[in-house]
């Protein structure tokens, strides 16, 4: 898939230096930061997750077994 993104002058000098450096693509480099992007907003959910009972008066495993017996 094809996206249209707009970059200012000085983006667009600087990707293509470092395309030029590193010998790749322009698109490649875009497509590795997007990744990078994505996988560190991804870790950044995942770690949200730790520590959210540890504040609670109530054990993880009391409460999940509570609520599974009122099925």
């Amino acid at each position: 898939m094809r996206a249209l993104i707009d970059m200012n002058d000085t983006q667009v000098e600087a990707l293509d230096t470092l395309a030029k450096r590193v010998r790749r693509s322009r698109a490649a480099l875009i497509r590795e930061a997007i990744d990078d992007y994505l996988n560190r907003h991804h870790r950044e959910q995942i770690e949200d997750g730790f520590g959210l009972w540890s504040k609670r008066k109530v054990d993880g495993l009391a409460y999940q077994e509570k609520v599974r017996g009122e099925w």
